[in-house]
């Protein structure tokens, strides 16, 4: 019954949000991938909000239901069936009747089952697609056939693009650089390694007092260069983040001049691998929002970058909905650890794989530690820190590593706004 209700509501919206986009005609700027949704469409609208009237999706809202509630500007109500119906209700007077409504909006569109990229582009049909990245075993591949299918499912977005429609994607990706040549649209490229029309570089961790404070890098437009600088975050992602979100502006009619300047205000959304003081004068590397094979091996390269590190500590759970992949892309992570961190902590019980390889490659069994939950490593992450170290912590949703952060965080009662899945509802879920 609960499924039927959802369905009804979704068809509901999904309805008024067509109607909504057919009388406005808004820019649409959809973003995909496997890898930084979230993190590019926050740079794209921290670019665009200073020249247009701009919307972005609310926090991770990319699923069939998020996604017309972001073209309506309405909440997620989730178990309520009260603000549901207000939600409809609400939603029929906008889709109708609202006189205002944003030049621009930027779309995260994310999946989860075959067909979800399928039905969202029925109705969907953006002007512009950015293209992130498209890693060998992606996250949700457990519910498809192969990689390819997800990849597959995702580039359905690019056949939905408008005629005039220009494609932004990342030229150093494998998959999509094979894809290219099915591509009808214009295509403008971003990257760090191969030539393209944004071009980044000398990336770099920037530090206040040996401390991590931020990432810096030089953005490169066909000769014309440019220096970016994000704070509060670490790791190359950012680097393609901001180059992709520039790239994005500009074919909006920004100048990369203007969208560099503007990425100073831009703030990292949280748990993706935001720098956060610690107690005991330790920092944390917070990257608890999710885990794919691809953004752990990423994830542990920046440890191993950090300098001023006394320790460095990886705090890692279980990776989810990899289906028949799970093991040995676990066992890949430990195999990498050793190079990257001096202790490992694991979460769950597909992360086991993870200390047993790590254990086989090099680290002791006095720095290896294993654990079910994330309450108990937490606790006993706290009793084991000290002053100097550096801390790592990332994992799948189902993990709630988030709350292995909020044990060690020197400020906690600033859980709600610095941390992922602070909300009600989340809180409500063991």
């Amino acid at each position: 019954m609960k499924k039927f209700l959802k369905s009804v509501v979704v068809r509901i919206l999904t309805f008024e949000a067509k109607r909504l986009l057919n009388r406005r005609r808004p820019v649409i700027v959809a973003v995909t991938g496997s890898v930084g949704k979230t993190a590019a469409k926050d740079a794209i609208y921290s670019i665009l909000k200073n020249h247009y009237v701009t919307r972005k999706s609310e926090k991770s809202f990319n699923s069939e239901i998020g996604v017309p509630l972001t073209v309506l500007g309405l909440p997620n109500a989730w178990n309520n069936p009260f603000l549901w119906l207000k939600n409809i209700v609400d939603g029929f007077f906008i889709a109708f009747f609202a006189k205002d409504y944003p030049e621009y909006l930027i779309i995260e569109a994310g999946i989860d089952r075959p067909n979800d990229m399928v039905n969202l582009t029925k109705w969907l049909k953006p002007h512009i697609v950015v293209l992130t990245r498209l890693p060998d075993v992606p996250v949700h591949v457990e519910y498809f056939a192969s990689p390819e299918a997800v990849v597959e499912e995702k580039l359905r977005l690019v056949d939905a693009l408008d005629p005039e429609g220009v494609i932004v994607y990342n030229h150093d990706d494998e998959i999509i650089q094979s894809k290219l040549p099915e591509f009808r649209h214009k295509a403008i490229g971003f990257s760090r390694y191969l030539s393209s029309h944004f071009l980044a570089g000398k990336d770099q961790i920037y530090y206040r007092d040996d401390v991590p404070a931020g990432i810096s890098f030089v953005i490169d437009n066909l000769g014309d260069k440019y220096e970016v600088k994000v704070a509060g975050a670490v790791g190359v992602q950012y680097v393609y983040t901001c180059a992709a979100a520039i790239a994005t502006a500009v074919s909006c009619g920004v100048s990369v001049a203007e969208a560099a300047k503007a990425l100073e205000e831009y703030l990292p959304p949280p748990g993706r691998m935001n720098i956060l003081a610690g107690i005991k004068g330790t920092v944390i590397i917070d990257d608890s929002y999710n885990a794919s094979p691809a953004a752990t091996v990423q994830a542990l390269a920046t440890l191993k970058e950090i300098r001023y590190a006394k320790r460095k500590i990886a705090v890692l759970g279980d990776m989810l909905e990899l289906g028949q992949f799970s093991a040995r892309e676990h066992e890949k992570i430990g195999e990498f650890v050793p190079h990257c961190a001096d202790v490992l902590f694991t979460v769950g019980v597909r992360a086991r794989s993870m200390a047993e390889a790590s254990l086989n490659n090099g680290l002791s069994d006095k720095t290896v530690y294993q654990y079910d939950d994330a309450a108990r490593a937490g606790r006993e992450l706290q009793a084991f820190i000290k002053p100097g170290d550096v801390i790592l912590i990332k994992g799948s949703q189902g993990v709630r590593a988030e709350r292995i952060v909020e044990e060690i965080m020197q400020e906690p009662e600033r859980a709600s706004e610095l941390l992922v899945r602070q909300g009600r509802e989340w809180q409500k879920r063991k």
